[in-house]
């Protein structure tokens, strides 16, 4: 549904947005505060958290890394990760000569089971339009610099076919348990904008 005002001017999606919150909002229909709450949520902590239990597995885990390679959704749903927009998620690792990022060209396809809500920058238009044809440009530009000799691999998630990406195990952290490698392992890593952190 497309809202318009006076001779047909449409209002931005943003301001509809807002509108239609504060409607909500006035109604007693929501709580800003609850919303807020669970945006945080989705975006922080249980989906970006799940995705960063299946990296350290992996990790420190050789035949879960095998087998989460081999078929990354029934991998992920032997931690009890599953549902709606984690049908079929097909798993890329990074090495040290070939860097995998991840988009969604045509809208916003996403596996939310393992890395909750997808960010906004991750829906904008310029994000699906030039990380296709300048990855390392548009990578330098989200703080990833990558030597020219390594390959960029871009994957293009669709309904059908939902990417993750096994970003590569920071060194130095040999000596970490698996609980003490999930903190390392971010959103951004498992969609290929950044690496995993260090200790």
């Amino acid at each position: 549904m497309t809202t318009t005002r006076g001779q047909g001017e449409r209002l931005p999606a943003a301001l509809r947005t807002e509108a239609l919150e504060q409607l909500l909002t006035e109604r007693g229909l929501i709580d800003p505060k609850v919303m807020n709450g669970i945006i945080t949520t989705y975006e922080t902590s249980v989906g970006p958290l799940n995705g960063a239990k299946v990296v350290a597995k992996a990790w420190t885990d050789p035949e879960y890394r095998r087998r989460l390679l081999a078929d990354g959704t029934a991998a992920i749903k032997e931690l009890g990760f599953s549902g709606q927009q984690g049908e079929h998620i097909v798993v890329v690792e990074n090495t040290a000569t070939t860097h995998n990022v991840v988009v969604c060209t045509l809208c916003s396809c996403y596996p939310w089971p393992v890395l909750g809500l997808p960010p906004s920058w991750y829906k904008d238009p310029a994000y699906r339009a030039r990380i296709v044809r300048e990855p390392r440009t548009v990578l330098a530009e989200m703080g990833l610099v990558l030597s020219d000799d390594v390959r960029i691999v871009v994957r293009d998630s669709t309904s059908e076919v939902r990417w993750l990406v096994l970003p590569e195990r920071p060194a130095g952290t040999e000596h970490l348990s698996e609980e003490e490698l999930v903190p390392l392992v971010t959103r951004d890593a498992m969609v290929g904008v950044a690496k995993a952190g260090t200790p």
